[in-house]
């Protein structure tokens, strides 16, 4: 018994590879690296890896964070510039015994240090998407950020072994320096191969404060299955939001226990995941939330093709 789920559209390719993984009996570990690894090279998810959108200075700061469900073991990095695959990076820190999250230059001279591959990561596509916005700021008054997109995993596999892994480039146009939830464990990602794991995608600021993911895992802890927990988090959270600060930003999740039952939640609109098990062949969904439970269906080919054609049509500088 194994399976695998994803935030976004983006994961669904990475999902593929994973898939053939983990049908041969590898590892959870393997197989999410892998599929965040595709994510994170594809240059045209702006969200994460190559291409991913800048920060305020057009420098491209990438978070990751990478955890162990058998061990609890977890490595997370913060603000990273110039090396690719940072989700590589982060899994290879959960090995150390202490110093488990690296931040800006102590990650980089990490990831030096251990021979990771260094690397420009910001595209050209990418410098146009920024000059395009600063345009927008000036001629519409709206705000810069945007695409805050991150790719998360809950993985397990044949050996009962699970893995939760995150990568993004955070907001767009984000304070140099900033850190959103992915890489905070129990906000972006949290898993127990004794039970299930959850990670988060949205505004981080606002996931951060519900520790999202470790809620999840509490409620199936408590005996919730995933699509329970993920809706009594999300609603609950979205809630306590609202009547204490006014409104909520984007709260998306995924879940999936250690039976290989799985769930997701949102509060927006187009939120889509993918989902892989051993009697399921890789399927992108989109779920709306209606009076608080949330209905998933398989997302159209006509949906899919759109999907792409969107994010890799040719963008004109402005």
């Amino acid at each position: 018994m194994w399976g695998i789920i994803a935030t976004w559209r983006m994961a669904l390719e990475g999902i593929e590879e994973a898939e053939k993984i983990l049908i041969q009996d590898g590892k959870a570990s393997q197989a999410i690296e892998t599929a965040i690894r595709n994510v994170e090279d594809f240059p045209y998810y702006k969200s994460v890896g190559y291409g991913g959108l800048p920060n305020e200075a057009m420098e491209v700061e990438l978070d990751a964070a990478y955890m162990d469900g058998d061990t609890l073991d977890i490595g997370a990095i913060g603000a990273i510039k110039d090396f690719a695959n940072p989700i590589s990076i982060a899994k290879r820190l959960s090995k150390e015994k202490v110093n488990n999250m690296l931040v800006g230059y102590g990650a980089e001279k990490f990831a030096y240090d251990e021979g990771f591959e260094s690397k420009n990561m910001l595209t050209d596509r990418a410098k146009i998407h920024y000059h395009n916005r600063q345009q927008e700021i000036l001629q519409q008054q709206i705000k810069p950020y945007d695409g805050h997109d991150t790719v998360g995993m809950v993985c397990l596999d044949n050996d009962g072994k699970m893995t939760a892994a995150t990568s993004t480039s955070g907001l767009f146009m984000k304070k140099q320096g900033r850190i959103g939830d992915s890489p905070i464990s129990g906000s972006g990602f949290y898993v127990d191969s004794k039970v299930g794991g959850a990670t988060a995608t949205g505004l981080g600021e606002d996931l951060m404060k519900g520790c999202i993911s470790y809620e999840i895992v509490r409620l199936m802890k408590e005996g919730k299955n995933p699509q329970q927990a993920c809706e009594i988090a999300v609603n609950q959270l979205d809630k306590e939001l609202k009547e204490r600060r006014g409104e909520a930003g984007d709260i998306s999740v995924v879940a999936m226990n250690n039976k290989g039952e799985w769930g997701a939640a949102t509060n927006i609109s187009g939120f889509s995941f993918v989902v892989a098990t051993d009697t399921q062949e890789p399927i992108v969904y989109l779920t709306k939330n209606i009076n608080g439970q949330c209905i998933h269906e398989k997302a159209s080919e006509e949906w899919l093709n759109e999907y792409m054609q969107e994010r890799m049509k040719p963008i004109i500088k402005k």
